[in-house]
């Protein structure tokens, strides 16, 4: 055998090695994101790359050892009985919603912004973990007056900036209706933030459709829509790049 074909099997095994184990030290499954930053800190391995993430989506894609649980999320295929339930178990809206506010959270945080969920979602879990031990911000900023600030207690998401005033209100939107989630962003027109629908892809022209009205006309130029798919490829993109940084240094 060639001996630089031998070194790039070696090397080969090694890294799908280093997965596997990141993926077992986490309860059998890792975020994409996760074992982006984790991976490449398995000591003895050489990856040998210049793009060792996309060797990494590579390795997760091998059907013989791992499966995908839902977008970013992966595991291994003979963990998968021995999964907590609430991560094997078929994903259903309430769930999907807060796998979302989950990855929506470790986004922001990583982008160094303040974050914050509803009250009620704390105890909810993401991948084991309640929201409420993720999130930087525990009772939300009085940024103006109460009765607003009560409101914007109820969005989905909110990225703070350096000063304590919201930079983006997000909602999750699996199944509820769009209308009522473009309403309260209405209420937060006067601040210099951003507003987000988060969804699964198939309801995007309802969102365009929604935004049309005209009572939905002064926040429309700063309401987006974000796939499912998007979500997830942010959060490892934002994870790849703290990775190259902790290399780096």
């Amino acid at each position: 055998m060639n001996h630089q074909i031998g070194n790039d099997l070696i090397a080969l095994m090694n890294q799908h090695e280093a997965v596997i184990e990141v993926m077992r030290r986490n309860g059998g499954y890792a975020t994409l994101g996760q074992l982006y930053r984790e991976a490449l800190q398995v000591p003895g391995v050489k990856w040998g790359t210049k793009t060792p993430f996309s060797s990494i989506n590579r390795i997760v894609q091998n059907k013989r050892y791992f499966f995908r649980i839902r977008p970013g999320l992966w595991a291994l295929l003979d963990a998968k009985d021995k999964l907590a339930t609430d991560i094997a178990a078929k994903p259903k809206p309430e769930s999907d919603h807060t796998y979302y506010q989950g990855l929506l959270i470790e986004l922001g945080n990583l982008r160094k912004l303040k974050t914050f969920v509803p009250m009620q979602d704390r105890n909810r879990r993401f991948l084991g973990r309640p929201l409420g031990e993720m999130v930087t911000v525990g009772d939300i900023f009085p940024f103006t007056y109460p009765e607003i600030v009560k409101r914007a207690s109820t969005v989905d998401v909110i990225w703070f900036d350096e000063r304590n005033l919201p930079a983006e209100f997000i909602e999750v939107e699996n199944t509820t209706d769009i209308n009522g989630a473009l309403l309260k962003f209405t209420n937060f027109d006067a601040f210099h933030a951003q507003f987000r629908i988060v969804a699964p892809s198939v309801r995007h022209s309802e969102f365009k459709s929604k935004l049309s009205q005209l009572v939905f006309k002064g926040i429309r130029d700063r309401t987006r829509f974000s796939t499912y798919d998007l979500v997830s490829s942010l959060h490892g993109k934002a994870n790849e790049l703290v990775a190259l940084e902790e290399n780096w240094s």
